[in-house]
């Protein structure tokens, strides 16, 4: 199995508090991988070394077999590590299309330039259309993305980071401060990219159902360790992870 990103004693501590302590993970290719764990276990700031947003104090991390270890997090984007976060992260002022064409003309390395006619730039306004078509949002692309639920909003921040041509989707809880109606089609959407099989995707989410339904492996911290990884059936099953989650949670997030 290939295995496109991998971290070697990943750690961080924030004024002698440990907040991700030596975890080693090898993330495979085209697969799906969802992170668990309680509250605080160090998955975002996990995510937050993937990404570039921080820097280890110890530890490494590999692309496809190279040290990214103190790459920034606009660089890996252009490696091909894209990142939602759980706030969305989309220009408020400009129509759905413009959000995802003005991804593809980045992709493409085109700025945009008054004095260039607007059919310059049609064959990015087609393949953002496209994109948006992909994730269920074709019908909103003249819409004003402040306008937006917050559930197509994630949609958007979704096809934005496809026009980016990632070729690693990590998703930090992109159900978060969804309404129940919203839920299922944030989840249609991440299923049927990974359904097309040509993108790795990470996710972090609380929804033990979208974890059981969508995982080929998941990955659980607690307290910033790795404790456990296996298929959601094995992780289901396993002791370690039933005691990690205290005060009832095991009942309510993993039977």
């Amino acid at each position: 199995m290939t295995h496109v990103l991998e971290t070697k004693d990943l750690t961080i501590n924030f004024g002698g508090h440990i907040a991700v302590n030596k975890v080693t993970v090898k993330i495979p290719e085209k697969k799906f991988t969802s992170i668990i764990g309680p509250n605080g276990a160090g998955k975002t700031t996990f995510f937050n070394l993937l990404s570039g947003q921080l820097s280890p104090s110890e530890g490494s991390i590999y692309f496809k077999g190279n040290e990214i270890t103190r790459k920034s997090a606009t660089d890996r984007t252009r490696l091909g590590i894209g990142r939602s976060f759980q706030i969305t992260n989309v220009f408020p002022n400009l129509t759905v299309l413009e959000n995802v064409r003005l991804a593809v003309q980045s992709q493409a390395n085109v700025r945009y330039q008054m004095i260039k006619h607007f059919l310059h730039y049609k064959k990015f306004e087609q393949k953002a259309y496209t994109i948006l078509e992909r994730v269920l949002l074709d019908d909103k692309a003249n819409h004003i993305a402040v306008n937006l639920a917050h559930g197509e909003k994630r949609k958007l921040e979704i096809a934005m980071l496809l026009a980016l041509e990632t070729e690693i989707l990590l998703l930090d809880e992109p159900t978060a401060g969804m309404s129940l109606e919203e839920v299922p089609a944030i989840i249609d959407v991440i299923r049927q990219i990974k359904a097309e099989e040509d993108r790795t995707i990470v996710l972090i989410e609380h929804k033990m159902d979208m974890i059981m339904d969508l995982s080929d492996e998941v990955l659980v911290l607690f307290h910033g360790e790795l404790i456990a990884k296996g298929t959601p059936e094995e992780i289901v099953e396993n002791e370690t992870v039933q005691s990690a989650y205290l005060g009832g949670m095991y009942d309510e997030q993993l039977a």
